[in-house]
């Protein structure tokens, strides 16, 4: 990791760059987040409130201090804008099981940067060797994001029940040689 403008930088990719959040970034979540074409395949299908999005940046701090990962603020290396958010975060601790996730703002979706962060950061998962394969689940609905996940490798496995939901989930394990 180094710094670059006084913020972590995590991650780096031809035209992405991925950093930890800071504390008063509430306003880019909510942002990101307010909309229903960016939260209606997630838990709730409905625009986050203020509080829901205090409460995920709070959750994101914490994993990162205790997991060493969690989902970071997406930038354009061009310019600097908030694209939106990427990362891995430890779903089921027992099984040291890591589930990748992202969203990005609607006026930045087609340009390639959901497949370019994915297959970025599974490098970087494996290249740190969090553990040896990650999961991703999307909305039956969600065939972009299904795309995507198969895009970078990923491989179908059993779907996982989440809020009364089946979703198809998807696995990818790391090169072991």
């Amino acid at each position: 990791m180094r710094s670059h403008n006084d913020r972590t930088v995590i991650l780096e990719t031809p035209r992405l760059r991925l950093v930890m959040w800071d504390r008063d970034d509430v306003g880019l979540v909510l942002h990101l987040h307010s909309t229903i074409g960016t939260t209606r395949y997630m838990s709730g299908g409905a625009p986050w409130t203020r509080e829901r999005c205090e409460e995920r940046l709070t959750r994101w701090f914490g994993e990162h201090t205790r997991d060493g990962t969690t989902k970071y603020k997406v930038l354009s290396r061009d310019d600097g804008r908030f694209i939106g958010r990427a990362g891995i975060s430890l779903y089921n601790r027992q099984e040291n099981e890591f589930e990748l996730g992202y969203a990005l703002r609607e006026e930045e979706w087609g340009k390639g940067y959901a497949t370019e962060i994915a297959r970025a950061l599974a490098d970087w998962f494996f290249g740190k060797r969090f553990a040896t394969h990650l999961i991703a689940f999307t909305h039956p609905e969600n065939a972009v994001s299904q795309h995507i996940l198969t895009k970078i490798g990923m491989r179908s496995r059993t779907p996982i029940l989440i809020d009364g939901i089946l979703c198809p989930t998807f696995e990818l394990t790391a090169d072991v040689g």
